[in-house]
């Protein structure tokens, strides 16, 4: 295979992946988690924190699609959104719990901090509550059931260039995008009572994950008929008329 060329601008040349070493201390190393998210911006992030925790990340986006996975795979821990497009993750998480063997880890997961009771009634036996603080906190969540891989670990440091243990993970404003699109295309479908409750749940953690006051405000109108969907559906137009890479939201 021929050498790059010194020529090219770096652009051109094969990126390079990280590297850690044959004793990586990552304290998540060699688990596999299922994520079960409709959310792409929220995946995201769980991708990065699995990722610098050294965890495998399979992500299902529904009820049907977590079942079928769970067929064939056996995670190590799986991570639950109550709201999901085809019913509610506390369904799931029985189930779950009631499995044998179950799985090492079974965390319930919402942007509503009031999701926790529902999660540990199911049988989840923690919470995860987005968007999560930092690499450390997520890390604390799924270690604090894992007492065998607990014993002396605090965080492993992720590679120099990345983000520290007390940092949150780097938003992906792309993936913000595919959320924003994704609702506005359900918007345009006129919703049922049903799925304008869904939306509602799901646009309401979207904005608290991303700090926009705005978003939030007009979702929780979303149940109130055309007059609440006309709404949302012009601050979602609004948003996705702007460049793909801005991401902080504003006042409208």
């Amino acid at each position: 295979m021929p050498a790059a060329r010194p020529d090219l601008p770096p652009l051109f040349l094969p990126p390079q992946m990280p590297a850690f070493a044959a004793s990586d201390q990552r304290p998540l190393r060699g688990l596999t988690v299922l994520v079960v998210e409709d959310s792409r911006f929220a995946c995201d992030a769980l991708r990065l924190l699995c990722q610098r925790s050294g965890a495998r990340l399979r992500r299902a986006e529904t009820l049907h699609a977590a079942r079928a996975h769970l067929k064939v795979y056996r995670p190590d821990v799986v991570i639950v959104d109550l709201g999901l497009p085809d019913g509610r993750g506390e369904s799931l998480i029985r189930n779950l719990a009631l499995q044998v063997p179950r799985p090492a880890v079974i965390l319930g997961s919402s942007g509503d901090p009031g999701g926790r009771t529902a999660a540990l009634a199911a049988g989840a036996v923690g919470f995860l509550e987005k968007p999560i603080a930092s690499l450390a906190a997520f890390q604390a969540a799924l270690l604090h059931h894992l007492p065998d891989r607990a014993t002396g670990v605090t965080t492993a440091m992720p590679p120099p260039d990345d983000l520290l243990p007390d940092d949150p993970p780097p938003a992906d404003p792309l993936a913000l995008r595919d959320d924003l699109a994704r609702a506005a295309d359900l918007i345009a479908a006129a919703p049922d009572r049903s799925q304008r409750h869904y939306l509602t749940g799901f646009l309401a953690g979207l904005a608290r994950t991303t700090h926009d006051t705005a978003l939030e405000q007009a979702a929780a109108g979303l149940e109130d008929g055309a007059q609440g969907l006309a709404a949302v559906a012009g601050l979602l137009s609004r948003r996705l008329a702007r460049r793909a890479d801005v991401f902080a939201p504003d006042s409208t």
